[in-house]
């Protein structure tokens, strides 16, 4: 029998809908709020499980309200990322903004506090004092983007679900590879292994999504998931270092990639290629915050040529050495406008330590948008040369995570993977469109 404590451990709360925005070429789909509601579920957790859904493009974002009384913001998910931040200035490339003055419950963070000595060591660049003795952070990323401001404490709501106290950066100014990006989101929403992340700060010991192919919609679940449907899982270890390395991020989500096959067969490279140096180069990253997967160098150069010799005779190369797709996709594609569906194309698998990751048909390929060759359209291998982008590592984008169950447990350092239909992932859990 369900005392009243029971019942409200397994209740579940759905919050809202989660749109994304497109990181290159945007469209004009705007976030909604769907209704709340709540759902009996087999076995609870503490913390109550809380689901969010979400559409997805480019970059994945999430709608939640900040602040007493709340305010409405819309936030880039992103696994790669430690401090969650919000544009706190209102400028023609940030529309979107958070108002601290107009929130009861903000409180700045002076640089006396234990927040600002020890909780952000693992940042890239230092902390510092502005000249209120606040403190201020600068944030950098591999697009060269950079947002700098103060940190500070703020009620973060997820439906019924009041998170105070939760520390963030109120951001006043910035440089950005994507301006358009900026006038679509408010800030973003860091979700990496690090002291100052939503996902530690909230306390939850794993959390999960699944990203649909078909109709762009997914799940974001804080808590356990067990579900009769969803298969068993297969998990890869993270990988761990004790000692600090230059090049290692020690805070993301860090697996062990052994060897890529295409069609079966397994490229000729040695493991030791797929292992990080020892200045920490050459890490593999699961990350929600990029789109494609890239790879490096002589990685990729061994892919790609695999990838071209079996669709010889399939598809047809673009013939232009000038054309890289987002700096770091080289291997494109003419395809007929009047072909409704590609052809069958090679799956590639990515060999992680215990699990696979298996990339097929539509998943390989992505249509550049608004280029035209003749009576073609252009497509790209969705696997790019991260040598291209100076980044030294190995990054897996949620493009090639589109219906996979991705589960990230923090208790147990690992992440596990299942494939699953996502759409209807959705639909079971009352949150489809």
């Amino acid at each position: 029998m369900f005392t009243v404590d029971h019942i409200l451990l397994l209740l579940q709360l759905f919050i809202f809908c989660l749109f994304i925005q497109l990181n290159l070429c945007f469209s004009s789909a705007q976030t909604v709020i769907l209704p709340l509601k709540t759902k009996l579920i087999s076995s609870g957790s503490l913390p109550t499980p809380n689901k969010l859904h979400f559409h997805h493009n480019v970059s994945l974002t999430v709608s939640l309200t900040v602040g007493t009384p709340p305010q409405n913001v819309t936030m880039v998910l992103d696994t790669g990322s430690e401090l969650s931040w919000l544009h706190c200035k209102k400028t023609p490339n940030t529309p979107s903004t958070f108002d601290p003055l107009r929130s009861s419950s903000y409180s700045p963070i002076p640089c006396s506090s234990r927040t600002c000595k020890t909780r952000t060591r693992d940042f890239t660049i230092p902390v510092s004092c502005d000249l209120k003795n606040l403190c201020h952070a600068t944030l950098s990323y591999a697009d060269a983007s950079s947002v700098e401001g103060n940190l500070a404490s703020d009620t973060f709501h997820l439906g019924d679900l009041g998170l105070p106290g939760t520390v963030f950066g109120c951001m006043d100014s910035g440089s950005s590879s994507t301006p358009d990006e900026d006038s679509k989101t408010t800030g973003l929403i860091g979700m990496n292994r690090g002291s100052l992340s939503f996902v530690t700060q909230m306390g939850f010991q794993k959390f999960s999504y699944c990203i649909s192919g078909r109709d762009s919609s997914g799940i974001l679940l804080f808590g356990e998931a067990s579900f009769p449907w969803l298969r068993p899982l297969n998990y890869t270890p993270l990988v761990q270092i004790s000692t600090p390395l230059p090049y290692f991020d020690r805070i993301a989500y860090t697996v062990q990639l052994e060897g890529i096959k295409v069609s079966g067969k397994v490229l000729p490279l040695p493991k030791s290629v797929f292992v990080p140096e020892h200045t920490g180069a050459g890490q593999t990253m699961v990350d929600s915050g990029t789109q494609f997967t890239f790879l490096l160098g002589p990685v990729y150069t061994a892919l790609k040529n695999e990838f071209t010799e079996q669709t010889k005779g399939v598809l047809r190369v673009l013939d232009d050495p000038n054309f890289f797709f987002q700096g770091a996709m080289d291997l494109c594609y003419r395809v007929e406008l009047t072909r409704t569906s590609l052809p069958q194309l090679p799956t590639v698998s990515l060999m992680f330590r215990g699990a696979e990751m298996s990339v097929s048909a539509e998943r390989l390929m992505y249509r550049v948008p608004d280029v035209v060759r003749g009576s073609d359209g252009v497509y790209c291998f969705t696997f790019g040369n991260s040598d291209l982008l100076g980044i030294e590592a190995y990054v897996i984008g949620h493009h090639h995570q589109q219906n996979v169950w991705m589960e990230y447990d923090l208790a147990k350092s690992r992440v596990g993977l299942a494939e699953v239909r996502c759409d209807l992932a959705s639909q079971r859990l009352g949150v489809g469109l």
